[in-house]
């Protein structure tokens, strides 16, 4: 009897181990509250965490600012997930969208009927943050070799700085040689590659940083480029209509917030997570090439055989089936 209870036992802690295994590790590098689609985006992964089909590692914040990342920690508790590590840039206010009181703001600062909080967040003036490289590096030493997928939606100033970064407490390996060895994939958001003379939000933010990590960046990078998402409008009548299985929803009220009209919006970053995360056929793939950012900020891709550089693209059906799967997943519960 003893023995086929450690049998069961082992045989438990085995499928919990390949089970685990089977999870893919992300971490998110979001610029949120720039534009809506970063919220849309996230909610897609917490439910990938959720669901354990990811392991969201963490969440970095590439833009600057009080409210982007206790925005982060109020989702991180509405979803359930308080465990999941912020980490916040150390770049000085130079977005080009700093000065705009944006919807992380205005949905921390909700008050229900009897004037308190409408969401559960950090009281403010207990701030804890991370570092975002400083946490980049914590995570990646700790994991597997080559385990570790990096969704960048946003701007390229952690990524950068992390291929910058120097040996200390965590690794005796520079950036570039922990990324090189931890990290399996770069999915990002950026550029334009029809239109070589377009000047994509997120590269022209801080060109600098958006060169060094096409240039330096040691594993394959897949990008999800502006024209992508362009033509994936996530519908606002389902902002509208679908969500009534709750009172209170902290991204169909930033959604209200950021498109008061109600407006459809592109999938700019739900397309670059969707592809990391369940891409099954409703993507295709350049050959493998190089893409290089101009001084201007624009974006040229070069097909190379020895280049590590992809992005996607879609057809009308791919398209379709896209968005048929955003609505689908945004709307359940988490």
């Amino acid at each position: 009897m003893k023995k086929r209870v450690l049998s069961t036992l082992l045989l438990m802690a085995v499928g919990l181990q390949f089970a685990l295994a089977q999870r893919l590790n992300v971490i998110f590098e979001t610029d949120m509250g720039n534009d809506v689609d970063d919220a849309l985006a996230i909610d897609m992964l917490y439910k990938y965490h959720r669901n354990k089909k990811i392991n969201l590692m963490a969440i970095m914040l590439n833009k600057e600012g009080q409210y982007p990342p206790r925005f982060i920690d109020l989702l991180n508790r509405w979803y359930g997930c308080k465990k999941i590590p912020i980490g916040a840039t150390t770049r000085e206010k130079n977005s080009t969208m700093s000065h705009v009181k944006n919807f992380t703001e205005v949905v921390c600062q909700m008050k229900d009927e009897k004037g308190r909080p409408l969401y559960k967040q950090l009281p403010e003036g207990k701030e804890n943050w991370q570092d975002a490289v400083m946490l980049h590096r914590q995570l990646l030493a700790k994991s597997d070799d080559h385990s570790v997928t990096i969704i960048s939606v946003g701007f390229s100033n952690n990524l950068s700085a992390l291929l910058a970064s120097q040996p200390d407490g965590f690794s005796p390996m520079n950036g570039k040689e922990l990324v090189a060895k931890k990290v399996d994939r770069l999915v990002v958001m950026a550029g334009h590659m029809e239109n070589p003379n377009y000047k994509e939000f997120n590269v022209i933010n801080d060109v600098p940083a958006c060169q060094k990590v096409y240039d330096e960046w040691p594993t394959p990078i897949y990008t999800s480029p502006f024209e992508l998402g362009e033509k994936i409008l996530y519908p606002a009548r389902s902002i509208k209509e679908d969500f009534g299985w709750t009172k209170h929803h902290p991204i169909v009220d930033a959604y209200k917030n950021y498109l008061p009209n109600m407006e459809d919006r592109p999938t700019w970053d739900l397309t670059a997570v969707l592809y990391a995360i369940d891409p099954g056929q409703m993507f295709s793939l350049s050959p493998a090439g190089r893409i290089k950012v101009t001084d201007r900020g624009c974006t040229t891709f070069t097909p190379e055989t020895t280049g590590s550089h992809y992005y996607m693209y879609t057809n009308e059906e791919q398209r379709k089936q896209i968005l048929d799967y955003f609505v689908n997943m945004i709307t359940k519960k988490p």
